[in-house]
C-alpha cells in the first residue's frame, strides 16, 4: 500500500488553518496539525484528534518538545515529511481593540509576536530538517499583505515579523535548496475569517476583485506550493489578495 504525504500544520485550530486542512485531507494526505488549543470535535478531518499536537508556539521549550514528538509519530509510522506549512501568527490589539503602533506596543508584545510569527517557523524548520530532506519536502511560511504595507488593522509588531518572515522565505530557500527542500511564502491579503475587523469593508471596495478573499482560495495557493506542479518554484512570496497590493 502506498503511503500517504504528510503536512505539519500549525495555527490549524481556525480559518485558514481549518480550510487548509480539509484541502490537503481530500487528496488523502495525512495532516498533523498543531496549535494551542486541544482538538476540537468541531474539525472535520479524519484521525483529527490522533494528528494534533498541541503547543505553545510562545514558548521555545514546548516547540522543542513538539518537534520530538512528530518526528516520533513520522517514525512510528515509518513516514517520511513532505510539507510544513507554517500558518500561525499573532497579532495583539490594545484595549479598545485597535492595532498598536511602535509607540505603544510593550517589549513584551513584540517578543511574542516575533517569537509565534518568525522564530517558530525556522525552528520547526530546522528541527524537521532531516524528516523534510527524506521527502524532498515543501515550507510554505504565511506572510501578510501587512508585511509591506502599513495595514489599518495589523499592528506593528506583526507588520514587522511578516516583513522579516517574507525575508527568511528567501533565506531558507537559499539555504535549503541544495537538500531538495522548496520553501515558499503566500501572503493573504483580506481573508474572510470569524476575526475580520470593522472597516474592512471599506478596504474591500478599493480591492480590484471588489470582494473578500475565501479560506479555500488560500489553501488552494498553500497546495499548489507544496506539490509537483510547483516543483520549480522556490524563494517565491505569492500574493493571495485579489490584486490589493497592485
Amino acid at each position: 500500500m502506498a503511503k500517504l504525504n504528510t503536512l505539519v500544520l500549525t495555527g490549524a485550530s481556525r480559518g485558514i488553518g481549518h480550510a487548509t486542512v480539509k484541502r490537503f485531507s481530500s487528496e488523502n494526505w495525512r495532516v498533523i496539525t498543531c496549535s494551542r488549543q486541544a482538538f476540537s470535535d468541531d474539525c472535520p478531518w479524519p484521525a483529527g484528534a490522533d494528528d494534533h499536537i498541541q503547543v505553545d508556539l510562545s514558548d521555545p521549550a514546548n516547540i522543542g518538545e513538539a518537534i520530538s514528538e512528530i518526528r516520533h509519530r513520522l517514525k512510528d509510522q515509518n513516514s517520511v515529511l513532505n510539507a510544513l506549512v507554517n500558518n500561525a501568527g499573532v497579532s495583539p490589539k490594545n484595549k479598545n481593540g485597535n492595532r498598536l503602533n511602535s509607540l505603544e506596543t510593550t517589549m513584551n508584545d513584540w517578543h511574542q509576536v516575533f517569537q509565534v510569527n518568525f522564530f517558530a517557523p525556522i525552528m520547526l524548520a530546522r528541527g524537521l530538517i532531516n524528516e523534510l530532506e527524506a521527502g524532498n519536502g515543501s515550507i510554505v511560511n504565511v506572510t501578510s499583505i501587512a508585511g509591506s504595507r502599513v495595514h489599518p488593522f495589523a499592528g506593528t509588531a506583526y507588520a514587522t515579523s511578516k516583513a522579516a518572515l517574507a525575508s527568511l522565505t528567501r533565506e531558507m530557500a537559499t539555504d535549503f535548496g541544495s537538500l531538495g527542500v522548496r520553501v515558499n511564502a503566500i501572503a493573504p491579503g483580506e481573508i474572510d475569517t470569524s476575526i475580520l475587523s470593522p472597516g474592512t469593508a471599506d478596504i474591500v471596495e478599493k480591492i480590484p476583485l471588489h470582494r473578500l478573499g475565501k479560506t479555500e482560495e488560500v489553501a488552494n495557493a498553500i497546495y499548489f506550493l507544496c506539490n509537483d506542479g510547483a516543483s520549480y518554484v522556490t524563494g517565491a512570496e505569492l500574493h493571495v489578495n485579489g490584486g490589493q497590493h497592485v
